[in-house]
């Protein structure tokens, strides 16, 4: 496939799963284990699978999707936004990492968007929380963010306009077109980012 196509020049890692919805002390070790395995050790080995050859070719552009819990407190999900303030502080990392190889490294927060997860959390009811349950619930009924503003979102971290935007968390209702352009703060759009989204 390397031969045909020229290799990998921008990695999507989007798998996730959910793992248990409720209070902390009902979750059990080995749910957490099977979160962060997916979740947090899935993105380590796809980035891993694809950096050799951008390092080499020095391009390259990795985007992770992120989700609730990256950026607050996310009561009910403790697995889930742990792995996913993980993910983020990796991609942060990563992105220092391989800034002088001209390989970009951003999470993106796609924003509720009906999945099989909307049902997970519809089918545990109370044990979710109201404000998760009734976010669901609205999803199931809108279909949440138009896949076309994220797939907008996506196209510009994976393309040479992005090339300066780096080690970054981005959800898709910021103003991030202003990007494009502008000087980012350093501690802007990152995991300590003040602006709630």
């Amino acid at each position: 496939m390397r031969v045909v196509f020229g290799g990998v020049h921008a990695l999507i890692a989007a798998a996730a799963v959910q793992g248990p919805i409720g209070p902390f002390l009902d979750g059990k070790p080995k749910q957490w284990w099977e979160v962060m395995e997916t979740n947090v050790l899935g993105v380590m080995h796809a980035c891993r699978a694809v950096l050799p050859q951008m390092i080499e070719r020095r391009s390259g552009k990795i985007i992770v999707l992120s989700g609730p819990g990256a950026v607050e407190a996310r009561p009910n999900f403790a697995p889930f936004a742990a792995s996913q303030a993980a993910i983020v502080r990796l991609v942060e990392t990563l992105a220092e990492e391989v800034r002088d190889h001209n390989v970009q490294v951003n999470a993106m927060l796609p924003g509720g968007t009906y999945t099989s997860m909307t049902d997970e959390i519809i089918q545990a009811g109370p044990s979710a929380g109201a404000k998760d349950l009734e976010e669901a619930e609205r999803v199931r009924v809108t279909g949440g963010i138009a896949p076309e503003k994220q797939i907008q979102l996506a196209l510009f971290l994976a393309s040479e306009r992005s090339n300066h935007v780096s080690g970054k968390l981005i959800h898709v209702n910021d103003d991030w077109k202003r990007m494009e352009h502008g000087n980012i703060n350093p501690a802007a759009y990152t995991l300590r980012r003040i602006s709630k989204v």
